[in-house]
């Protein structure tokens, strides 16, 4: 491709920054990238973007970098995988030169915020991923830079746009105008567009079960927000209350972070409350707040690894009836779960969490190197020495072939 002819990137303006309120203690952004020649990403390559954003942080920002990287329970971002703005819904493996494509990023934390918003004005210019660098084109604010008060009280007492800006007109851009207010009174509806999946008794369940949901909303919020509430009596009242009034759904097996795979669902839901739930007027306004805050936080597990991406109203999921030809990612995230029971039975007399993540990872690296990735580059991304990975790579040849 002559230098000419390459996908040009449009360096951010001041407009965008404006709708940046001060003081914002969250956010959610989205980037335009574009591929500088066809190419194929590798089936786990959001590892990599998960691996790319940490270091744009550690470059300009090491004390917050050390902070993300020792945080031990939530993390206060979200990655998404990329995403074609087109089909949100299916995960892109292949990338076609003449196609823009998005990827999402959401802080949680005023720190996250702040460097976000210093950041943006001076992106690179590529995004580096492995064997497919992606030129950056432009940003927009896909989730209102906002603060917890203001999400918790508008919640309940106004109907507001969530809409992003343009980062070279400034202008609000409404990608989905018919389904983009906070939730009502009684009800809203959310799009899960990548699998989503919470763990329950040391299993994956990939069902939009209120209590399960809220959960996961509400420990996060209690955890950035200083608006708190007790876990307990607010599931109590979720599930004495909150319903599923309708819902489209399909479930599939995709790869999960760094090691593992994951059963989730994907498509919509709508969430409602029961009469008497009104009895309790604060965990309503917490109902509402919470549906506005999911399109920030995620839902379920593995967020930063483009899991659980979330967006509020209710996006057309028709296309998730249709049968498809399994992709790449279908098969390596089947051939891992395959290999996981597998070892996992061979274990079973050790059992705990240690036997699970010894599976997992075992599973991981066989199942990527019998589609033909190196050792080196297993290692990489696992974070992993690579004599561990070699021996793990035998260890686990040796046991998948015993009865």
């Amino acid at each position: 491709m002559s230098p000419s002819s390459r996908p040009r990137r449009s360096s951010p303006s001041a407009t965008a920054t404006s709708v940046w309120q001060p003081g914002a203690e969250l956010v959610g952004l989205v980037i335009t990238v574009q591929p500088q020649s066809a190419c194929t990403l590798y089936p786990q390559y959001p590892i990599g973007l998960h691996a790319w954003f940490l270091d744009q942080v550690r470059q300009s920002h090491p004390d917050l970098s050390a902070h993300l990287h020792d945080e031990q329970t939530e993390k206060p971002f979200t990655l998404s995988a990329l995403i074609d703005p087109q089909s949100p819904y299916d995960r892109p493996l292949s990338l076609s030169a003449d196609r823009p494509y998005q990827w999402f990023i959401t802080a949680l934390s005023p720190d996250l915020t702040q460097w976000l918003k210093e950041w943006v004005s001076r992106l690179p210019p590529v995004l580096e991923l492995r064997h497919a660098p992606l030129l950056i084109q432009t940003w927009a604010i896909a989730h209102p830079a906002t603060t917890y008060d203001h999400l918790f009280t508008t919640a309940i007492t106004e109907s507001s746009s969530i809409a992003h800006s343009d980062s070279r007109s400034g202008e609000a851009i409404d990608p989905n105008p018919d389904q983009r207010t906070l939730p009502s009174l009684t009800s809203f509806n959310l799009s899960f567009i990548s699998p989503t999946s919470f763990r329950h008794r040391k299993h994956h369940l990939p069902l939009p079960v209120p209590e399960n949901v809220f959960h996961s909303y509400l420990r996060r919020w209690n955890l950035f927000s200083k608006i708190e509430f007790d876990t307990e009596d607010y599931l109590d009242w979720i599930d004495e209350t909150a319903i599923i009034v309708r819902h489209q759904l399909r479930s599939q097996k995709v790869l999960a972070g760094k090691r593992g795979s994951v059963t989730g669902f994907t498509g919509a839901v709508q969430f409602g409350l029961v009469p008497q739930a009104h009895t309790e007027p604060e965990f309503v306004q917490l109902f509402r707040a919470l549906g506005g805050f999911a399109p920030y936080c995620g839902t379920g597990h593995k967020t930063t690894f483009g899991l659980g991406q979330t967006r509020l109203g209710w996006q057309d999921a028709a296309s998730l009836a249709l049968a498809t030809t399994p992709t790449i990612q279908d098969l390596l995230s089947q051939r891992t779960a395959e290999l996981t029971d597998r070892f996992l039975a061979q274990r079973k007399r050790l059992g705990g969490d240690r036997a699970t993540q010894i599976a997992e990872t075992w599973a991981t690296i066989l199942a990527r190197r019998e589609l033909g990735e190196s050792l080196q580059t297993i290692a990489t991304d696992l974070q992993m020495p690579y004599e561990t990975v070699k021996t793990y790579a035998k260890k686990a040849r040796k046991a998948a072939i015993e009865d």
